[in-house]
């Protein structure tokens, strides 16, 4: 019997990284993310395990260290988990869990945590539908974002509302050959 292979953290923080360039930044789905790249504000953090018993424990401290550190030195943190969490269901599960632990450890109102999946779904939409892309990262990732930049963010950015509409109507003019043609997937970096 064959093993599962396993994501290596270079080969998964590359793949987040391509993805991050190419499909968040290049897209503009997300009109915050590119100031942030370009002054080396984001860290990548790589939890390597196929059990998510212990990727709370590695979330939150993630947290305490963003909590730690400058907001110039580091604004945002993702956490990447290649090995684990494959299901949507069960990630979107976990993520609700992520987020209870989060508040009891403190963070409320001072973080925020964001998710991407590499099946991430809408919900009542199919599967297929393209427009579940502006989600859709290599692998499982949690993104913690610092509340008081956000807020920074949307007070620049004044139609931070519309955003969400804007990435749909992009991602269907671009379609699923589009989509394709960033590659952007698990591997992609090699």
């Amino acid at each position: 019997m064959n093993e599962p292979s396993t994501v290596t953290a270079e080969q998964a923080e590359a793949d987040t990284r391509r993805w991050l360039e190419r499909a968040v930044i290049g897209l503009n789905l997300c009109p915050f993310a590119k100031a942030v790249h370009v002054r080396g504000q984001i860290h990548y953090a790589v939890y390597l395990p196929s059990d998510a018993a212990e990727l709370i424990d590695a979330l939150v401290a993630e947290a305490r260290a963003l909590h730690e550190i400058s907001g110039a030195e580091r604004d945002t943190t993702l956490l990447i988990a290649p090995n684990t969490l494959a299901d949507f269901f069960d990630f979107n599960d976990f993520i609700g869990r992520a987020e209870r632990r989060l508040a009891r450890e403190g963070f409320e109102g001072e973080l925020q945590l964001a998710s991407f999946h590499p099946h991430f779904q809408f919900a009542g939409t199919d599967a297929g539908d393209i427009t579940n892309a502006t989600n859709r990262a290599p692998y499982p990732t949690l993104h913690l974002l610092r509340e008081d930049s956000l807020d920074r963010a949307v007070e620049a950015f004044p139609d931070a509302e519309e955003i969400f509409g804007r990435n749909m109507e992009k991602l269907e003019a671009l379609g699923a050959d589009g989509w394709a043609t960033l590659d952007v997937g698990p591997g992609a970096a090699r």
